[in-house]
């Protein structure tokens, strides 16, 4: 789900067994990615992951950091993270998005060697390429709640001047 010139290139940790079943981005039920992208303003309505081909018309993308599929991430070894970083500034250098943003800080930690890196931009770009780092949408991330998420994936949005289609910083939802 890439292509030259985005506006944000998400970057998720791996795929999960749901994802490399269907071949869908983020699609086990419980990962918050999809409605925390609406919620935050990136897409106009709530799109399902088999509905992932639309993200391109948005002028947004989706890779991964590691190709290997797993149930879970802390499955993934310290090389296939310092691997995967390599393969993505690759990626990054030849596609020219003008945010990568990895969701997963212990993920981007990993990959790039940065142990102080928090959710955030990031001083590190890729050639032209800012780096944004997001929290790890996943249902196991109990740190975050969807609300919580959708406000800094807006903060993104709002830096990368990218969506804008009817979502705003302050997001309410009730906690579940």
């Amino acid at each position: 789900m890439v292509a030259d010139g985005l506006h944000v290139l998400f970057c998720g940790i791996n795929p999960g067994l749901m994802t490399a079943a269907t071949g869908h981005h983020f699609a086990r039920p419980g990962n918050r990615f999809w409605p925390v992208l609406h919620l935050s303003g990136f897409t106009p309505r709530l799109l399902k992951p088999a509905e992932q081909g639309e993200l391109l018309s948005y002028g947004l993308g989706i890779t991964n950091v590691v190709a290997r599929a797993s149930a879970r991430a802390d499955e993934l070894t310290a090389e296939e993270y310092v691997e995967g970083g390599r393969l993505l500034t690759t990626k990054v250098t030849r596609l020219r998005p003008r945010w990568l943003a990895v969701v997963g800080v212990t993920a981007y930690r990993a990959a790039f060697g940065d142990r102080t890196a928090q959710v955030g931009p990031q001083e590190r770009t890729i050639g032209d390429t800012r780096v944004w780092v997001l929290p790890n949408p996943s249902g196991l991330n109990a740190h975050w709640t969807a609300a919580t998420m959708a406000e800094e994936f807006a903060r993104l949005r709002e830096a990368a001047g990218a969506g804008g289609h009817g979502g705003s910083v302050s997001v309410t939802m009730p906690s579940s």
